[in-house]
């Protein structure tokens, strides 16, 4: 087990090997396992890569993210120009469906809402619009509402892994609760694990995935 002292290095040192992340100026406080970041970014892009490179590092247990977006002069805009960008994005998006999602913005900060059939719908449309300028925060309210019945959900997914990943189809125990699916069982590594949680999600009817597998490398 990492001690806090080498959890923060290695969190800095990943901060600074993320081509995405600019800023050197990140503070990075680790106690028990949980780390705080601290700071001042130019953008909410980086503040996004800054959080994921911390997630990356092996043995952070938790993260408190405590880093403000202060944009510079010259990448200020209007909340009516980032709603109109934002509009726009999600229009250009092939995998956002047209006229479902709705952007409004406040202070720089964009908030999504609508409804979608797809998780990969909702994803697609915080990803178009992460990365706009002018944008201090991303809030995604869109709901997954499928328009198919999940009665036969479990079957489907569990159809789904005999293609992708048939050895652990065999040792998962797959929880249906109406739309809701929780995942349990042990897989062999992270890379099987991300897989059968994208089995689940690509279910038609599924709007929640509880991922509970254990991985037993």
């Amino acid at each position: 087990m990492k001690t806090d002292t080498q959890l923060r290095d290695d969190i800095q040192a990943e901060l600074t090997w993320a081509p995405d992340v600019k800023s050197s100026d990140i503070g990075v406080i680790v106690k028990d396992g949980v780390a705080t970041l601290t700071g001042h970014l130019a953008s909410y892009a980086e503040k996004y890569a800054v959080e994921r490179a911390a997630q990356r590092v092996h043995g952070v247990k938790a993260l408190a993210v405590e880093l403000t977006v202060k944009l510079p002069f010259d990448n200020q805009r209007t909340d009516a120009d980032i709603a109109l960008a934002a509009e726009r994005a999600l229009e250009w998006n092939v995998l956002v469906p047209d006229g479902k999602i709705r952007p409004m913005v406040e202070k720089g900060w964009l908030t999504l809402s609508g409804e979608v059939e797809w998780e990969y719908q909702r994803s697609a449309a915080e990803i178009a619009v992460r990365n706009l300028m002018g944008v201090t925060g991303v809030s995604n309210l869109v709901k997954v509402k499928p328009k198919v019945t999940p009665a036969d959900v479990e079957q489907k997914i569990h159809e789904a892994l005999s293609r992708q990943a048939d050895r652990e189809a065999r040792k998962l125990s797959i929880l249906v609760d109406g739309s809701h699916v929780t995942l349990r069982g042990t897989v062999h590594s992270w890379t099987e694990r991300d897989a059968v949680q994208g089995a689940a999600w690509a279910t038609p009817g599924v709007t929640v995935v509880v991922n509970d597998l254990l991985v037993d490398a």
